[in-house]
């Protein structure tokens, strides 16, 4: 195999965005923009709630800088409630555990393989009275800069 310059640039680019995104990403076609995600390799950073002794941790694994549109990340919640208002479309799907989402008095409950559609302008309870483990879709992509918690 010959090396060329075109090469080399293109390692170099994997590798540092292999670094920028926590070394999760599995494959990404620059091009295209289609990408896979390494789900056991994405270390969650505890989310502060604004509620001490929150158990919440989550981490954006498809964010604004890979797609314009949609961002997605992986949450994980223990035996924690809190509010939240959402100025944001979000679809939640439980990968283990459970986790209710708790709207006008009404608890939505969803178990591993189930999925939850949260409208913008929806005002929540996340509530994990065990645990829940999900991977949340959002559209904008920039729903941090949307949320009001």
């Amino acid at each position: 195999m010959q090396i060329n310059e075109q090469m080399v640039r293109d390692i170099v680019a994997q590798v540092i965005a292999e670094m920028q995104s926590g070394g999760f990403v599995k494959c990404r076609d620059e091009k295209s923009g289609v990408m896979s995600i390494d789900g056991s390799k994405v270390v969650m950073e505890p989310f502060d709630t604004g509620r001490p002794g929150d158990k919440v941790w989550l981490k954006d694994v498809i964010t604004s800088k890979e797609n314009k549109n949609l961002a997605a990340g992986l949450m994980k919640i223990e035996q924690t409630e809190f509010p939240w208002t959402l100025n944001y479309d979000e679809v939640d799907y439980v990968i283990d555990g459970q986790l209710t989402i708790r709207i006008n008095g009404c608890d939505i409950v969803a178990n591993a393989g189930d999925m939850v559609l949260i409208p913008a302008g929806s005002s929540i309870v996340f509530s994990a009275l065990d645990h829940a483990r999900f991977v949340y879709v959002t559209y904008p992509a920039n729903w941090s800069e949307q949320a009001e918690g």
